[in-house]
């Protein structure tokens, strides 16, 4: 067996991604194998190492994932981070929505093919719609879909009032796309990406956006950059020509209403509902409503201890919601 401190040493160089010291250590660790007459473990030990070479070499620009308790430091207060198990499946899409996704999907899982003949994947992603409408949560399923974190830029602590400082931690959170691959999600984007020019804005926010422009246009790393907004209207012109690709999210229409509906109303209980009067009565609200709607309805009829949904629950469900929209 390996010694002590060869062991502390290959963990600690796990720990630190460091490859190059990783290798070494277990090429160390094979050597003494060999040296104890274990001839067959040492030469299994350095076909292993030699694999795992080629593989790094195969794809020496991905990043690993950090761990779920990191950002730390500063960027701890920047980014909040999780991992998500969304699928593209769990979500009701236009079918032109559907393929854009598919497409950046596929694009992602092949970066290494795409990269090899000259190309770069897309990776820069302007979502604009209405509230509800599945902005938010397609950062979540591309999050799932790619098995990589999903870090959320918390403007809160972004924006402050202090001269420069803003554009200091922006470019830490743009450190950090570069360092660690994952899908970062800038939400309410027209909050820093407002045209400038504007009467209401400030010399600071102007500044901002000028960093942000500088520091999209040079980000060359392999994580997905989204941004999010339900005004694109206005957004600076300049923004719209740093992204891949813009996808519209919209309202549902009928069909995509009724299919909300049968995806959320899917429980173990007797479903007697006229789905006519339910889609008619859905028209305007976004997924979001819908899908809460659904739950009220659901649960009233958990709390109640009753056998079956009526179309009468939903339809109260769904004026309260309306209600709340303003509607």
């Amino acid at each position: 067996m390996a010694i002590a401190e060869q062991l502390k040493a290959l963990v600690k160089s796990y720990i630190n991604g460091d490859d190059s010291q990783f290798f070494a250590v277990a090429m160390q660790v094979a050597a003494h194998e060999a040296r104890l007459g274990h001839g067959k473990l040492a030469q299994e030990l350095r076909s292993l190492i030699d694999e795992a070479k080629a593989q790094r070499n195969l794809a020496p620009h991905i990043k690993k994932a950090i761990p779920i308790t990191q950002p730390k430091g500063e960027l701890s207060a920047l980014l909040s981070v999780s991992y998500p198990k969304l699928r593209l499946s769990d979500m009701v899409l236009e079918n032109t929505v559907h393929e854009r996704l598919t497409r950046l999907i596929k694009e992602q899982r092949q970066i290494s093919k795409i990269r090899s003949f000259g190309l770069s994947p897309r990776k820069k992603l302007l979502l604009v719609g209405p509230p509800g409408t599945g902005k938010t949560m397609s950062a979540a399923v591309l999050a799932g879909e790619l098995g990589l974190p999903l870090f959320v830029v918390r403007l809160d602590s972004l924006i402050t009032k202090y001269m420069g400082e803003t554009a200091v931690k922006l470019r830490l959170i743009f450190e950090s796309i570069k360092q660690v691959r994952g899908v970062y999600l800038f939400d309410e984007f027209d909050s820093i990406g407002s045209q400038r020019g504007l009467g209401n804005d400030v010399g600071e926010i102007r500044r901002v956006l000028n960093s942000f422009l500088q520091l999209i246009e040079e980000d060359d790393s392999d994580s997905l950059l989204l941004a999010a907004t339900n005004h694109p209207e206005i957004l600076d012109h300049a923004l719209f020509r740093r992204f891949d690709d813009v996808i519209e999210f919209g309202l549902p229409g009928k069909e995509l209403i009724l299919i909300t509906f049968k995806a959320k109303l899917g429980i173990d209980k007797r479903l007697e509902v006229d789905w006519e009067k339910l889609v008619e009565a859905a028209e305007g609200l976004s997924y979001a409503d819908i899908t809460r709607a659904c739950e009220d309805a659901m649960k009233d009829v958990i709390i109640h201890d009753r056998d079956e949904i009526k179309t009468t629950d939903v339809l109260k469900a769904l004026s309260e919601r309306q209600m709340a929209q303003g509607k």
